[in-house]
């Protein structure tokens, strides 16, 4: 099993900036493929950005491309999502996701909540004046 943990969401101004981050531990991680997902109250969970865990590339959805940056470090296994420009629209609880590693077409997969199986709690990102 691998647990996943977000630090760094919070309060900020629009047109400010946050740095996510996520944890991973347990057993040995072999996923192919790591995003972050937002859900924002009575909406649903929406893709955001997601990374190949071996240099793979990057995936992200259109109303952040340009804002936000995702990124990984192998040797601690974390994962980082880079956010400036926020807008009040990017409020929203963050999730970081993580795939088994056994999906062989994930590349066509990773807009989707489906392909992953290891989710964290979420982290609590407000964009507010």
């Amino acid at each position: 099993q691998v647990q996943l943990v977000e630090s760094g969401g919070g309060l900020v101004q629009p047109g400010g900036s946050l740095r996510l981050s996520c944890a991973a531990s347990g057993r040995t991680f072999s996923s192919n493929v790591v995003g972050w997902f937002r859900q924002a109250p009575g909406k649903e969970r929406e893709f955001v950005a997601a990374i190949g865990w071996s240099g793979g590339g990057t995936y992200y959805a259109t109303s952040v491309k340009g804002r936000f940056t995702i990124s990984r470090d192998s040797a601690s296994s974390t994962m980082y999502l880079q956010m400036n420009s926020l807008k009040p629209e990017d409020t929203a609880v963050y999730l970081c996701a993580a795939d088994r590693g056994d999906n062989v077409v994930w590349r066509m997969l990773v807009q989707s909540t489906r392909l992953y199986n290891y989710w964290g709690q979420g982290t609590q990102v407000t964009v507010s004046s």
